[in-house]
């Protein structure tokens, strides 16, 4: 299996500290935000190579970090330059497909957020399932529901509909940017591109899958920290006690 790891945006909210350096690399609680969820991740050793895609600004960043890791680590850059000329989260994802030739079922993560849970139940969930995979958790503010993916769900956890950024949310199930993608679901992201799906936000990806095959989604078993700017940053740094 592959993780590929989301981390092609700019921070602009974070500026001055993201200006000149990526998000996913900076501190809390004396550990790296990636190397929080990386570290995590392998314990189960279902991972035998984690790619993390970057734009061109911040690839040797990345490629440095990796150098000190003991995991198989690829760096890909996107090649773009500024938050105007951005891919977006699933073109980046079919970019890293095409680049390395990737042919196996696939951890999709943004490589900002923190969770106080370990992914590897995510996995397993997913394992259990032999479907692509999503997350979600209860959002009962119907303001922030407009600014996040929003799913529908049936007693067997069977995604029935999902919308990003909905200006009338249909439920109040928001889900995290973590994503399980089958082998046979992989392949169709290029798909899914082609007829229209959204590119900027990961989700778009699976609000399209989820009218073409099964999609399940897990019930978050903790709570998920999203660094957006530099308030929230410093919340995670004073609240944030590791994974679980």
């Amino acid at each position: 299996m592959k993780c590929l790891i989301l981390a092609a945006g700019y921070a602009t909210r974070l500026y001055p500290l993201t200006e000149n350096f990526p998000k996913p690399l900076l501190p809390v609680k004396n550990k790296l935000i990636l190397d929080w969820l990386i570290d995590d991740i392998d314990t189960l050793g279902a991972i035998d190579e984690y790619v993390v895609i970057s734009n061109h600004k911040f690839a040797h960043h990345f490629d440095k970090w990796a150098e000190a890791k003991a995991q198989k680590i690829t760096v890909v850059d996107d090649g773009t330059d500024s938050n105007e000329t951005r891919l977006g989260a699933v073109c980046d994802v079919q970019f890293a497909i095409d680049k390395l030739g990737l042919d196996d079922d696939m951890l999709v993560i943004a490589g900002d957020n923190l969770l106080d849970f370990s992914l590897t139940k995510f996995i397993e969930y997913a394992k259990e399932k032999k479907t692509s995979c999503i997350m979600r958790y209860y959002e009962g503010d119907e303001k922030r529901l407009t600014k996040c993916g929003v799913v529908e769900i049936d007693a067997s956890d069977k995604i029935l509909g999902m919308e990003e950024k909905p200006a009338q949310p249909k439920s109040h199930w928001c889900c995290p940017p973590f994503y399980y993608y089958t082998k046979e679901d992989a392949k169709l992201v290029k798909r899914g591109i082609e007829q229209g799906c959204g590119t900027d936000a990961p989700g778009s990806y699976i609000a399209w899958l989820c009218t073409q095959t099964p999609v399940h989604a897990m019930e978050m078993p903790g709570r998920r920290y999203d660094i957006g700017n530099l308030e929230s940053y410093k919340k995670v740094e004073e609240e944030y006690a590791g994974v679980c």
